[in-house]
């Protein structure tokens, strides 16, 4: 019940919040002028805007568009999200997917090759101290400064793009697996030694399940930066994607879609995010 109330509470907080952010935007982006818009024209000056299509008397903006601009953008990109009326005009359903499509893909690399080296780094003190160098040196490495190396030598953007996924998201988990495993508890790994488990089935049943929340914990940092990164990767090699959709838009000077794709970025980060969360509480354990 005190949970429940928690919650309860917290959501009213986050709506209070909410309304409280909406009207400050609204208030900052419109607003009346004191003596109107038309003071200090001359009346010359207010016909020819009149001419021109505008409004002298209107109120002020400051030309960022109000929540309920955004708001009608946002409805007219979702009404039709998989519309494909050219290479620059396509629906924000199908960019969704190009770029989810390459954060899977990268991803998906990127474990094969962490979880089974973190695995061999966390076992062996020997590996660990030989690898410990490059790890280091490699780590810090923005995964941006890849793109053009990956473009030089892959020649192909799309796959540059997964490649730049793959990098930056191989160094959590291979971090994370290798320090959990090696923090399994040596009790459990002795048992295991006095009941002659072979080496495989002891690493699946015995250091797998307690190692893989930490093990999660990196996976769940890789997807949070490989989202961040797949987005700033697409607006440097164009062609589809949630970043070349924000490029284009802001190529094309509207705003209004271009908050809508920063929105769509942060909730589907978010639900990335959670869905790895309740990975890692699926696979945590008491002792």
């Amino acid at each position: 019940m005190n949970k429940l109330n928690l919650n309860l509470r917290s959501a009213l907080v986050s709506l209070l919040l909410f309304a409280v952010f909406v009207g400050v935007w609204q208030l900052s982006t419109t607003g009346p002028s004191i003596g109107g818009s038309s003071a200090g024209m001359t009346a010359e000056e207010i016909e020819y805007a009149r001419m021109m299509g505008k409004d002298p008397g209107a109120a002020k903006s400051t030309g960022f568009p109000p929540p309920l601009e955004v708001a009608k953008a946002s409805w007219a990109q979702l009404s039709d999200p998989f519309y494909d009326k050219g290479p620059n005009d396509k629906g924000i359903g199908i960019q969704l997917a190009h770029s989810l499509a390459r954060v899977g893909l990268g991803f998906a690399l990127a474990m094969a090759v962490a979880i089974p080296l973190g695995f061999l780094i966390g076992m062996s003190p020997l590996m660990r101290k030989a690898f410990d160098p490059f790890v280091q040196v490699l780590k810090p490495i923005s995964p941006l400064a890849w793109m053009p190396l990956a473009l030089y030598t892959l020649k192909d953007s799309n796959v540059s793009g997964i490649f730049v996924i793959f990098i930056c998201s191989v160094w959590p988990m291979l971090i994370n697996t290798a320090f959990g495993v090696a923090s399994v508890k040596r009790e459990w790994l002795n048992v295991a030694s006095t009941l002659e488990v072979n080496p495989l089935r002891k690493a699946f049943q015995v250091i797998l399940p307690a190692a893989a929340p930490t093990i999660l914990t990196g996976m769940r940092i890789s997807m949070g930066i490989a989202w961040l990164v797949i987005v700033a990767a697409e607006m440097l090699v164009g062609g589809t994607g949630v970043g070349y959709f924000v490029w284009n838009e802001w190529n094309n000077l509207s705003l209004t879609n271009v908050i809508f794709a920063v929105l769509l970025i942060g909730v589907v980060g978010m639900l990335l995010d959670l869905m790895f969360a309740q990975l890692q509480k699926a696979v945590t354990y008491v002792e």
